[in-house]
């Protein structure tokens, strides 16, 4: 996490300051959950939350106690006792460590879910809007990198859009999965804290109570999270490398939004390189690589180890602040993209016609010629528009074995671009519903 791919919002989730008061609230209302019950003084706890939910915790006391105790929750509980006075003896009544690290880490990947939703919707807002804006802009479809057939700018887009409301439907589940919270004590028995104060705690932080802790919260629900975060990295860079493609100078189809006073090289003054969105297939390799070790993190030893929690201090500031970046970033390139559509017909063109060979193999087929052979006969005048550039609706007025088949009005009929665009509108209810 380097300010460089940060934003505000997103960091502050994981500021030393956020995850303090977390573990404060944490230990405030199982103590207002145990007073309640009887096991501690009413006044106790509210003395507690006076008395340090007024206070502003002092992070480098934290820190210098963390030294001598090598604990950091027992270092942070020194310093509140500091605050409290007496009535701290009552925090931390039958509570493990992973109690608060756990149900804090889990309230803070919530958090950071709630932006990350936020970021979808924009980036859905801006591909929705570029969709419509170009449902019929006529462009080349691409197989291997080779022409095709025709597509259109906005069903690019739509596409796009489709697959993001398919990770914001992923991340929901995802966000609901992690939101969870375990106050089970030592080896999650609750020996020694009521399932009570559980409950109690969870209800006030809005999580769902964790039915079966270890002295841990199971790791396959941290794993389905990351996971989720790699699969929107993904698709990022899906999008990133389709944009780039389209930005190459043989192809310019498209174009990332240059800005007055932007230099795209030290050297060639000339250059307007696709760097945001090769800046985002970076990114996206960064998210995805967090996965892996949260998937590792799920065979713990027994009730628990913390092999796991030097791998999440690093992960879950890392992937949360960078997948915001890179979501914010993306609904900027879409927002400003410029299109080219005279470069997208005038690429659908250069093969001469060849994008429609498909149209014209079937009308074969349809007027009693054998698949084989209809696929011989287009492939032979194909090739001489790929090796002597020649026109391929010329080839094929000049095919008697074709025109033996097929009039000259049928033969040129398949050359319609409307044609390939006819159901472009049945595909964008699908996508955006009617109306769209």
């Amino acid at each position: 996490m380097i300010p460089r791919y940060s934003r505000p919002e997103m960091v502050q989730i994981w500021e030393p300051e956020t995850k303090f008061r977390i573990w404060f609230e944490l230990e405030a209302h199982a103590c207002d959950a145990m007073a309640d019950l009887g096991v501690i003084p009413k006044e106790a706890a509210k003395t507690i939350w006076e008395r340090g939910g007024a206070a502003k915790f002092d992070i480098a006391r934290i820190d210098e106690i963390e030294r001598e105790t090598k604990h950091d929750v027992i270092a942070f509980l020194t310093h509140l006792a500091e605050i409290v006075g007496d009535d701290a003896r009552f925090v931390h009544q039958g509570m493990t460590s992973s109690d608060i690290l756990d149900t804090c880490f889990n309230v803070q990947l919530d958090r950071a879910s709630a932006l990350l939703l936020d970021d979808l919707d924009r980036l859905l807002a801006a591909l929705k809007k570029r969709a419509v804006e170009h449902k019929d802009t006529v462009c080349i479809g691409r197989s291997h990198g080779i022409h095709a057939e025709p597509v259109t700018f906005g069903l690019k887009m739509a596409e796009a859009y489709a697959e993001f409301e398919r990770n914001k439907e992923r991340l929901l589940a995802a966000r609901k999965d992690i939101a969870v919270c375990a106050l089970s004590g030592a080896v999650g028995t609750f020996a020694n804290i009521d399932p009570r104060v559980e409950a109690h705690v969870a209800a006030k932080m809005n999580l769902a109570v964790e039915p079966v802790s270890t002295q841990i919260i199971p790791r396959d629900r941290h794993a389905q999270f990351f996971a989720t975060l790699g699969v929107i990295a993904s698709s990022i860079e899906r999008l990133s490398v389709e944009i780039r493609h389209l930005q190459r100078s043989e192809v310019l189809e498209a174009e990332e939004y240059f800005s007055a006073g932007q230099k795209g090289s030290s050297a060639m003054p000339h250059k307007r390189n696709p760097v945001l969105t090769e800046n985002l297939t970076g990114l996206a390799r960064l998210v995805r690589s967090y996965a892996m070790p949260a998937m590792e993190n799920v065979a713990l030893w027994h009730e628990r180890d913390i092999s796991h929690s030097s791998v999440e201090r690093v992960i879950g500031p890392d992937a949360t602040v960078t997948l915001d970046f890179a979501l914010h970033r993306l609904t900027g390139v879409i927002e400003k993209l410029i299109v080219y559509p005279e470069n997208m017909l005038k690429n659908l063109n250069k093969l001469g016609g060849l994008v429609h060979s498909q149209r014209v193999l079937l009308a074969l087929t349809q007027a009693g010629i054998s698949r084989e052979d209809a696929y011989r006969m287009v492939q032979r005048n194909a090739m001489k528009v790929w090796e002597e550039e020649k026109d391929f609706l010329s080839e094929l007025l000049n095919d008697s074995e074709i025109t033996d088949a097929l009039s000259e009005a049928e033969i040129r009929d398949q050359f319609d671009l409307g044609y390939h665009t006819k159901h472009v509108d049945t595909i964008f209810q699908r996508v955006f519903g009617a109306g769209n």
